[in-house]
């Protein structure tokens, strides 16, 4: 380890997937820890995050200063350069950038399944509104926490538009959540982890969305045990990877990757990645809507700026190849869907 040995300081909850994924990918590197939990305001002293989100890292920027950081993505990548061994990045640059394309999908498309299912449908949300309240004030008296219950929850599903979630793409998402269980089940039957016999950031970054619609939200977790049961065994693996031998063999070539993620990398250009171009584009010409077609149907959403920058970052770290890999890149994504997420803006 060539940083610094003293715990990384974090605050979060268990409902934030995003915490979740953090949590795992720190345990798996054997990095220490301490885990906070509770609002951004409760850890006196410390830098508030703007905005507030779920986790909050406190880290020293250049001249040593606390600063609250909260993107998990770039958080994982300052990590690999602080910490060394057990990196959760594939070393070959080809399957290193198929990785973050399936990282970011993971955050970015598989999130907008689990909002779905948490807010839009009511007996999820009457069901997970006092477990927030209670993760994050377990003293709580009831009747206080009830009512914060029953106000965070309007709130929550008043942002189901920002987020994606409305009568138009509801059943886009629901038959999304479908395809993608099966499709990860399959492979997890061939081996352990996306990229190989080690876990990936992707991994973790698909473990986050999944601890919330496998073992929280009602109606997802029971779809996903109908169709794919092997998804909670894996996230129950994945929660404490430390004992996995992270072997240096333990990656997929780029051969390998390419043609055993193609079905998953199909799925991610048929949903995802028509959607981040479309949203990129809203949001260059200032449009407040994003309308595209998706999977046959209309998609319809407030436009998200945080997810052109991931577009636009995705596209930069194409750039940054080398040409062979770059051209074995389109090779990979040929006939996927996803090679709009290499072109220039």
């Amino acid at each position: 380890m060539t940083g610094t040995t003293k715990p990384i300081e974090l605050l979060g909850a268990p409902a934030s997937p995003y915490t979740r994924k953090m949590l795992a990918y720190l345990r798996y590197r054997g990095i220490p820890y301490r885990f906070h939990i509770g609002t951004p305001d409760s850890l006196k002293g410390y830098p508030q995050p703007k905005p507030p989100l779920f986790p909050t890292f406190y880290l020293p920027d250049d001249a040593g200063e606390l600063q609250a950081v909260t993107d998990s993505t770039p958080l994982i990548r300052r990590f690999e350069g602080e910490y060394a061994g057990r990196s959760a990045l594939p070393d070959d640059p080809v399957a290193r950038f198929l990785q973050d394309i399936v990282e970011d999908y993971a955050d970015e498309w598989l999130t907008k399944m689990m909002f779905h299912y948490r807010w839009a449908v009511p007996e999820n949300a009457d069901h997970v509104a006092p477990l927030l309240v209670y993760w994050m004030m377990p003293q709580a008296a009831e009747g206080p926490a009830n009512a914060f219950a029953a106000s965070f929850a309007a709130r929550q599903i008043g942002r189901l538009g920002v987020v994606g979630s409305n009568d138009t793409t509801a059943a886009i998402i629901e038959a999304s959540y479908l395809r993608v269980l099966k499709l990860l089940d399959s492979i997890v039957a061939s081996r352990p982890f996306l990229f190989g016999t080690r876990p990936s950031a992707a991994d973790f970054a698909v473990f986050g969305q999944f601890t919330q619609l496998l073992t929280i939200e009602p109606t997802s977790a029971a779809i996903a045990r109908e169709n794919a049961p092997r998804l909670r065994v894996w996230i129950d693996h994945l929660e404490d990877a430390t004992g996995n031998a992270a072997d240096e063999n333990g990656w997929l070539s780029r051969e390998e990757a390419a043609t055993t993620l193609r079905p998953l990398l199909s799925e991610i250009g048929r949903t995802y990645a028509p959607y981040m171009q479309a949203n990129a584009a809203a949001h260059a010409a200032g449009e407040k809507e994003v309308m595209v077609e998706i999977d046959g149907a209309p998609w319809t959403q407030a436009t998200f700026p945080y997810q052109a920058k991931c577009l636009r970052v995705l596209r930069e770290s194409f750039a940054k190849l080398a040409a062979p890999d770059q051209a074995a890149v389109h090779n990979a994504l040929e006939g996927t869907g996803c090679e709009i997420l290499t072109s220039p803006a």
